[in-house]
């Protein structure tokens, strides 16, 4: 879950921290990378919200960079995550049943101040925001968590090939001359216009922040929420197995979705990423994204596949992904604040002024000041701020102050 919140007791007696799974914690950590990687580079111009290249940046190495992005990064990280959202859930299930509180209150405040935090981070940082994304899906799980995991990945299966004909059929119209696009990414008049408000005032980037979400509504209703949900199935089928406890017994498995998801996966994320800047027109661009819809699962599924296996030998890897993936959802917030604050009027106003290798080099910047932050916060506090607020509205309680231990990976013979 975005959050980095894997268990929680309500109790009126101190009750003993329990045990965090540092995977889990650790490809937290690892999708917050990617994220950063990605949304940077909408909160960094007008432009590439609107689908657009940025027209001051067209050398080589630009265009180098937005296909490394667009194939690696692109539509893989925000899959993670979701998968995450869903293992959480049933961590959650087994703390409340093991505690004796009652679970869907506390479930429905969770999503309640997930959604308060996602509406106030679209208007005043990030119109992307996926935060209230998964508080609406949130609602379906909750409503499904009693779903058979067979049954679970049955039904992701069939939302994500029912999205991909939905772009099949766009692409459809498209060549039909019924093309849509238009309307929700817009054009460079849009952008030009979109760069202008975020290096104004305040007002004019809120104004700008609600414009884009009249759009991106649209894109979230009928398209990335029930990708969303077809990922947060997954992870609650994965979550009912108790997969990820202990990896030992399942290398032939991980190996298997590191051969299907670098080659499947990777040849459709190549098509993607030809489809987004070679030119090749709407209808080209919307079959990408079927493709895409398609492959890109299988893509993120061979990067957790490959963390999975490399963590149990690789320490120092995971104290570098654990603490940032332990406090994800205030370093989420923050990555956007950050943003804003070196990109829009906000602060710096250096929209579309910055190469898309800088960009992304400020993206690794942040990200690894995240994780030293991370790592120096948790020594002294048990939750990062933002996810002690959520805890708090969660369990009706202020939450304990008190640090926890570092958590500790089970050895696995996983590689």
């Amino acid at each position: 879950m975005v959050d980095g919140e894997q268990l929680g007791t309500v109790r009126t007696t101190a009750p003993a921290q329990p045990r965090r799974i540092a995977a889990v914690d650790a490809l937290r950590g690892f999708a917050l990378f990617g994220i950063v990687v990605v949304n940077i580079a909408y909160l960094a111009s007008g432009y590439r919200m609107a689908g657009l290249a940025e027209p001051a940046f067209s050398a080589p190495l630009d265009q180098e960079v937005r296909w490394v992005v667009t194939m690696f990064f692109e539509n893989k990280f925000y899959l993670l995550f979701s998968f995450l959202f869903g293992y959480s859930l049933t961590l959650q299930v087994d703390s409340a049943a093991n505690s004796g509180a009652a679970f869907v209150p506390r479930f429905l405040r969770r999503l309640a101040g997930l959604f308060l935090l996602g509406l106030a981070h679209a208007v005043l940082l990030f119109p992307g925001d996926i935060l209230a994304t998964y508080a609406v899906v949130g609602l379906v799980l909750l409503a499904v968590r009693g779903i058979r995991p067979r049954t679970a990945v049955v039904a992701a299966v069939g939302l994500t090939m029912m999205l991909a004909m939905g772009f099949v059929l766009l692409a459809g119209l498209a060549l039909l001359g019924a093309d849509a696009s238009g309307t929700v990414a817009g054009g460079t008049v849009e952008a030009a216009r979109s760069d202008a408000a975020l290096q104004s005032s305040v007002s004019m980037i809120v104004s700008e922040h609600l414009h884009k979400l009249g759009k991106i509504v649209v894109l979230r209703v009928f398209f990335q929420g029930p990708a969303v949900l077809a990922a947060c199935l997954i992870g609650l089928a994965v979550g009912k197995k108790r997969l990820l406890a202990d990896l030992s017994g399942h290398t032939a498995a991980l190996r298997r979705l590191q051969w299907a998801g670098f080659t499947i996966g990777g040849a459709g994320a190549f098509v993607y990423a030809h489809s987004t800047w070679s030119g090749g027109g709407s209808a080209y661009h919307m079959l990408g994204q079927a493709v895409d819809l398609l492959t890109a699962p299988l893509l993120a599924a061979a990067y957790a596949a490959t963390l999975l296996r490399l963590l149990p030998s690789m320490p120092r890897l995971t104290a570098v992904l654990t603490p940032p993936g332990r406090i994800a959802l205030t370093n989420y917030l923050a990555q956007s604040l950050i943003c804003s604050l070196i990109f829009t009027g906000y602060g710096l106003g250096l929209v579309d002024r910055l190469s898309p290798l800088v960009v992304s080099s400020i993206a690794v910047a942040i990200f690894a000041v995240q994780a030293a932050y991370s790592a120096v916060w948790l020594r002294g506090h048990r939750y990062g701020p933002v996810e002690w607020l959520l805890r708090w509205l969660t369990n009706w309680r202020r939450p304990a102050a008190a640090p926890s231990s570092a958590p500790k990976l089970r050895p696995s013979r996983s590689t």
